[in-house]
């Protein structure tokens, strides 16, 4: 799945969206994009974990994270 040319941008306005991002994770999907603003469980530890294993990103600006998702 990981090779397909697909960006995941998920945003956290509901709670499905941990369900959502539990879910991908485990299926071993890489690369999701997190924001606007991370979820309160997220410390400084568990997104250096997220990045480091799964390649997880929190968004910055539509600019620089559409320069990022399309190379």
């Amino acid at each position: 799945m990981n090779d397909l040319p697909l960006t995941i941008v998920l945003s956290w306005y509901e709670q499905k969206a941990v369900a959502v991002l539990l879910t991908l994770l485990s299926l071993g999907v890489k690369g999701i994009y997190l924001g606007p603003t991370l979820p309160a469980f997220v410390s400084p530890n568990v997104l250096d974990f997220l990045v480091k294993e799964f390649g997880v990103s929190p968004i910055s600006t539509p600019a620089e994270d559409m320069k990022k998702m399309l190379g």
